[in-house]
């Protein structure tokens, strides 16, 4: 009786290590602002309102027409919700230039920064854009998609909005 007591006690004690395992947190990257600052994104934060964090080019269509819909209705969702959004550009170092005009020209009201060598891209395991990551207040990984259809951008809100109440997405 008393071993399996232990052995019982081991399971559970293994299975709580496992579930554990399963959260994924930001990496701690060094990135870009726009004007050229380093920023961590170990260093991401939103006071525990959830992040949405976009992987994105300035030739990829489906991302610009991703992030172009949610600029539409960013400022609803942050009275709403409280939510940040930070646009990753993955454009490489030739076309890095291109990326503060390119954003200025749409008027996102996001922060942007820039992934030029790639190092957030493969640390958060991307392999095509658009990649859109979602945050719970914790700063772990909730919910991802890769591409973009019209009105994806509403299934989005209703998941921040769920994460923003505490609710589980699952």
């Amino acid at each position: 009786m008393k071993n399996l007591f232990v052995i019982l006690c081991l399971s559970v004690g293994y299975l709580g290590c496992q579930a554990q395992s399963n959260v994924r947190k930001l990496p701690s990257i060094d990135v870009k602002t726009l004007s050229g600052k380093t920023v961590n994104t170990g260093t991401i934060s939103n006071d525990g309102k959830p992040i949405v964090i976009s992987f994105w080019a300035t030739w990829c269509k489906p991302c610009v027409r991703e992030l172009s819909a949610i600029a539409d209705v960013y400022e609803d969702w942050q009275d709403e919700t409280g939510v940040k959004l930070i646009a990753v550009s993955i454009d490489d170092s030739r076309n890095m230039a291109k990326v503060r005009p390119f954003v200025n020209g749409k008027d996102w009201d996001y922060e942007v920064v820039l992934d030029p060598n790639g190092d957030f891209k493969r640390a958060m395991s991307v392999n095509m854009v658009p990649h859109t990551f979602l945050l719970n207040g914790k700063n772990e990984i909730v919910w991802q998609h890769t591409t973009y259809a019209d009105g994806d951008e509403d299934e989005l809100f209703e998941l921040i909005k769920k994460v923003s109440e505490g609710k589980s997405i699952k």
